[in-house]
């Protein structure tokens, strides 16, 4: 098996490419071991030392390494250690009954139906796909006078790039086809 690596914006964050779907729907993302508890895969990359959170896309996994003088060319052989040997097991990569989706409730008023499907619709197509090529992602939280609430996750959560990236990507984005969006903030 070969695993192939990219470099992210985010320092902390290399992106891991195993050549095989690693979910078939949604994300997972555990920035803790007791959150890791859901996964086989994410618990075995947090026994690696100097890991600090760990996010499955549909066919990368992003390792961020924790800010305690770990580096990268000590943290990185384990983690391609334990990603191989979790592949070559057969394990799945989430326990049975497990999805990665988020349970997290969303919050917009009623009357704003509309422009959070134009919102949602925006980030599906155009936002999404090029933060998954960065190894990260974001997703819609909530709308509320005018303000645009997002997660980002990944590569993308503590990127020193994402603020940029949500004021003179994402909000212009949304304010060209939306105009009553005032500002985009990350939650």
């Amino acid at each position: 098996m070969f695993i192939q690596t990219e470099a992210t914006p985010n320092p902390s964050t290399l992106k891991f490419l195993p050549g095989r779907v690693v979910l078939t729907d949604g994300t997972f993302e555990a920035r803790s071991p007791d959150q890791a508890a859901r996964s086989p895969l994410a618990r075995a990359l947090f026994g690696v030392s100097g890991v600090a959170g760990v996010y499955f896309g549909h066919d990368f996994i992003s390792v961020t390494k924790a800010d305690d003088g770990s580096e990268w060319p000590q943290v990185k052989p384990a983690i391609l250690g334990a990603i191989m040997e979790h592949f070559l097991s057969g394990a799945p990569v989430l326990d049975a009954g497990e999805t990665g989706e988020s349970t997290e409730e969303e919050f917009f008023e009623e009357a704003d139906a509309d422009t959070v499907a134009t919102i949602k619709d925006l980030l599906e197509t155009r936002v999404r796909p090029a933060v998954a090529g960065d190894g990260g992602d974001i997703t819609f939280r909530g709308y509320r006078e005018g303000i645009v609430y997002l997660e980002m996750k990944g590569a993308c959560s503590g990127c020193p790039s994402s603020t940029a990236t949500l004021r003179q990507g994402v909000q212009n984005l949304f304010r060209h086809f939306l105009p009553e969006i005032r500002e985009v903030q990350a939650i």
